[in-house]
């Protein structure tokens, strides 16, 4: 059966294995502090969305409108996702961390036409109906006050199969906002036919199969769960805040449940591995971690695979971006083995290998539009330069920011190429070796005065080597072309570092010899949705600053 409806495949999964558990959320615990878990199997989890559907349609949501969601992972945040797709409706999702400026700003540019919100995201529409004032249908998830609308308890809806809408597959989907942590957030445009290629190739990669448990550590990526047949169990943790959660409530629901795998924040994964590894605590069952958001360090994956996991479970690496997702797809056990030394060394970070749907090059860095393919021009095995992607899994451009869309995408023919705004370069097996992100480039001068390009994440791996450093960042300081780089370092808590043993081993290597100054930082900026990329634009200010230099 062909699908148009990316909403087709719960009603697959409920015609499938209708009695199987498809969510399970932890409602309450009881006096001991054990938790309980309510559920949707997948025939109630059709039917809540069928009932939604209608409910929706009812207040006057119709296909084709945007509808922003504010709303936290919960049994109904799975059947209004699916509702929203069986009515033909496009979520819009827009992370609210971003900063308030930066979200109503979003929210201006994309002009939904219903919002579906917690009690404190409708305060939030009321302070500034200017932002909102596109919105005509408003849904609370929780309790109604005064801001009108209806609460989702109060919908009209009706107990029967709502007729699912026909999108064409180039149809938009969902309009889904980058975070922000790297320049103004943009939307980008989903379309059935990526959505329904995402599935496919998610499938394949991590071999997902009905029967499954995932534990949904970032919830978007447990939609994909759903869909391929597996359940999901929800945590008990803030999803907005992954770098904080407690690993109890991590471990907690792999002891009580089956759980097979689990995506979730390089951020989390490492809080939890060195928690599991310091108090000798393995986690059996679970044959796959995922962790997606920002580069993940070696000794993350050696927790795992060598002290928490079962011997023949696997960590992955997926990479990608809001606008291409997946790109490749790389094994711990393969870093471990053959690229973790180049690492450390200030080689790179090394993704993976391209998935075969993914053509891949790299080219020249600039800042400038490419609008002909002709204008492109390869660069060779081993040369750093932008990284280039073109698939069925990549978009084709930002909602309404045809000025965005020009600075990203290369045309050729009736095809796009997306640049991914990551540097690093392309070794003789096709893989692709992470160098940090274009706007992150230091750009100082040699001894001599020839102008010299400093990469974010080679020098980090070598100052992140030193012990007592939990994490570090290169920024530049300065005019543009002629930037003083500058290492900061954020110690381990409890550690004091002194500048003069930074230096020394900047000194030791020729990828970190020219970097001079040295600054210490209580905690980095990280973005919102993983809590994993640092914030190097803050943190250049921040340097400025103490430097006595503005850039």
């Amino acid at each position: 059966m062909e699908i148009n409806n990316i909403a087709q495949l719960i009603v697959d999964q409920s015609r499938r294995q209708p009695r199987a558990p498809a969510i399970y959320f932890p409602q309450s615990r009881d006096g001991s502090g054990r938790v309980a878990y309510t559920h949707l199997t997948f025939a109630q989890l059709n039917e809540r969305s069928d009932f939604l559907a209608w409910g929706l349609q009812a207040q006057g949501l119709r296909p084709g409108q945007k509808a922003l969601l504010m709303i936290r992972p919960s049994l109904d945040f799975y059947a209004l996702f699916f509702a929203l797709f069986k009515l033909g409706a496009v979520p819009v999702m827009i992370d609210p961390g971003m900063g308030w400026s930066g979200f109503l700003k979003c929210v201006r540019q994309v002009q939904p036409e219903a919002f579906l919100g917690i009690p404190a995201a409708q305060l939030l529409r009321l302070l500034c109906r200017r932002s909102f004032r596109s919105v005509k249908t408003n849904i609370t998830l929780g309790r109604r006050w005064f801001w009108g609308g209806c609460s989702v308890q109060e919908l009209p809806g009706e107990n029967k199969p709502y007729p699912l809408f026909i999108p064409a597959l180039d149809d938009p989907a969902a309009v889904l906002f980058t975070s922000g942590s790297t320049g103004p957030a943009k939307g980008v445009t989903y379309t059935q036919r990526i959505f329904l290629t995402q599935v496919q190739l998610v499938q394949r990669e991590y071999n997902i199969k009905p029967g499954e448990i995932d534990l949904a550590c970032f919830p978007l990526f447990s939609l994909f769960s759903v869909g391929l047949g597996a359940a999901v169990v929800i945590p008990d943790m803030d999803p907005t805040r992954p770098a904080f959660v407690n690993p109890e409530r991590i471990i907690e629901p792999i002891r009580n449940l089956p759980v097979t795998y689990s995506f979730g924040s390089p951020t989390l994964w490492g809080r939890v591995a060195k928690y599991c590894a310091e108090n000798d605590i393995a986690l059996p069952g679970l044959k796959r971690v995922i962790m997606a958001g920002a580069p993940v360090p070696g000794q993350v994956h050696d927790w795992l695979l060598n002290q928490v996991l079962d011997h023949d479970a696997e960590t992955y690496t997926p990479y990608g971006a809001t606008e291409a997702l997946p790109v490749a797809n790389f094994r711990g056990r393969e870093m471990l083995s053959e690229t973790r030394q180049a690492t450390s060394a200030g080689k790179g970070m090394c993704v993976g290998k391209p998935i075969p749907e993914i053509s891949a090059m790299t080219i020249k860095i600039s800042d400038a539009p490419i609008t002909d393919f002709s204008q492109v021009e390869p660069l060779p095995v081993g040369e750093i330069g932008e990284l280039c992607v073109k698939g069925d899994c990549v978009t084709r451009e930002y909602y309404l920011r045809p000025d965005a869309t020009r600075m990203a995408k290369i045309p050729q023919g009736q095809e796009f190429w997306h640049r991914m705004g990551d540097v690093g370069y392309l070794d003789e097996q096709g893989r692709f070796w992470f160098c940090g992100r274009k706007n992150h480039c230091v750009q100082t001068r040699d001894p001599q005065g020839r102008p010299l390009t400093l990469f974010t994440i080679p020098c980090e791996a070598i100052f992140n080597s030193i012990p007592g450093v939990h994490r570090s960042a290169l920024v530049g300081v300065g005019p543009k072309d002629d930037q003083t780089p500058v290492i900061i370092i954020e110690p381990e808590p409890g550690q004091r570092l002194q500048p003069e043993e930074i230096l020394s081993r900047s000194a030791q290597s020729p990828v970190t010899g020219l970097i001079r100054q040295v600054l210490f930082h209580p905690a980095f900026p990280v973005d919102v949705r993983h809590n994993a990329k640092i914030n190097r634009e803050a943190l250049s200010r921040w340097a400025g600053k103490r430097l006595g230099r503005s850039n």
